[in-house]
């Protein structure tokens, strides 16, 4: 790391260190307890993650002679936009193509997904296709894919996504190390200049991986192994795929969130998993309001499942991790809407007060995000989306945990419900 970025992030930390001590003593005065205590928590929690994460080191330097068969395995439904390139860039990545093959799922398309994966079976080389006439869900298809993959490790993408080519190997490297499972890479927005969303989705993508990610490798512990463009070691996940096709939450089919429910299965089992910053991969975000709130509303649930089950098992795994990382992350997640309700609304209204030291913590943490952003991003201009994203996640984007609470418990909705 430059000299430069160095000193950059010992003041980053200093100018940390000096708000948490503000606080502290600014709360110790006012005797208002709860409310000094959660806002300096908050900031406390994001604050270590982000710090944490320049000390992320990966191991993934390039070995030419480590050249494992990898399988790519792309389950999709009415995909007939996008399939074909998607097939096509995976025969584009810079990999020996004899230890590479493709199975593609055609999960009951209602478009011409079939036909764009027949036309890209003819043009193209090894590659399997898959026609199933009704729909069993994105958990079947990858277990169909990864049962029948004959590469040692499985690449998993998303039907709009694609690994870049000159990356690709880096999301390879890490298996070197028999421990390692589960890598993901470091999926981007591929329609980032769409519009204001999507360039504010840019930001988002990048601080969740190369931050929030990151510093959960530090204990090679990485909780979410996007979907967008993952890899795993073939003889670790073949035998959890039965568990995930069967998942059930109350009673209900769980049929969202695979991608989190096969690392949190990796992690119980005792398998490690990793984040590869230098393997990137691009997927299509959303780009309209509905599209993404939706979504959102999704991975809120999802992850809230996942967090039901990881917290089974977590302090068996790592002591230190549960209780310095996962319960906070997941107090900081049902925390930040009440807290935000109250700052924001109650506090002014009913007390006259402006709340200065919220506020301010917000700014610290989007600060330090964008600090983070200019120190490893290359494209400089989508650093100032961290602050508006900040903006977007403390008054709408947390409040759709709550709604998504509803929708689990008192709707029973369990579909995927993104289009």
């Amino acid at each position: 790391m430059e000299n430069k970025n160095i000193k950059l992030i010992i003041f980053a930390f200093l100018i940390s260190l000096i708000f948490v001590g503000i606080m502290l003593i600014k709360g110790y005065q006012s005797n208002s307890g709860i409310m000094y205590a959660s806002t300096i928590f908050l900031t406390t929690f994001m604050t270590s993650r982000i710090l944490g994460s320049f000390f992320y080191n990966p191991k993934s330097e390039i070995d030419l002679n480590y050249n494992p068969s990898v399988t790519f395995v792309i389950p999709c439904k009415n995909e007939e936009n996008e399939i074909y390139r998607t097939i096509q860039r995976c025969f584009e990545v810079d990999y020996p193509k004899d230890k590479m093959e493709v199975i593609a799922i055609n999960d009951g398309s209602t478009d011409n997904t079939w036909g764009e994966m027949v036309k890209a079976k003819s043009d193209f080389g090894n590659i399997k296709i898959i026609n199933w006439k009704e729909n069993r869900g994105k958990r079947y298809g990858m277990k169909y894919g990864y049962e029948n993959a004959k590469g040692e490790i499985i690449i998993q993408l998303d039907s709009d996504s694609y690994a870049d080519p000159k990356t690709f190997r880096h999301i390879i490297m890490p298996f070197k190390d028999g421990k390692i499972s589960g890598v993901t890479g470091h999926s981007l927005p591929a329609n980032k200049n769409d519009n204001f969303l999507t360039k504010a989705q840019y930001a988002y993508y990048f601080m969740s991986f190369r931050a929030l990610k990151a510093s959960e490798s530090l204990f090679d512990m990485c909780f979410c192994l996007s979907g967008c463009f993952s890899s795993y070691r073939k003889k670790d996940v073949v035998p959890l795929m039965k568990e995930l096709c069967n998942e059930t939450f109350f009673g209900n089919k769980c049929t969202f969130g695979d991608d989190r429910s096969l690392s949190s299965y990796l992690l119980r089992d005792g398998y490690k998993t990793t984040y590869a910053p230098e393997a990137i991969g691009y997927t299509i975000v959303p780009d309209t309001w509905r599209t993404f709130i939706k979504q959102q509303n999704r991975w809120k649930k999802s992850f809230f499942i996942d967090a039901m089950k990881i917290s089974k098992f977590i302090n068996k795994t790592d002591l230190f991790v549960a209780w310095t990382y996962f319960f906070p992350l997941v107090l900081f997640t049902f925390l930040t809407p009440i807290i935000a309700v109250i700052s924001l609304i109650i506090i002014p209204i009913f007390y006259h007060t402006i709340p200065i030291f919220y506020i301010a913590g917000i700014m610290l943490i989007s600060s330090l995000c964008y600090l983070h952003y200019q120190v490893y991003s290359q494209e400089k201009k989508y650093g100032k989306y961290m602050f508006i994203w900040s903006l977007m996640n403390m008054t709408i984007l947390s409040y759709v945990m709550w709604y998504a609470m509803y929708d689990l418990f008192l709707n029973k909705n369990y579909g995927w419900s993104t289009r």
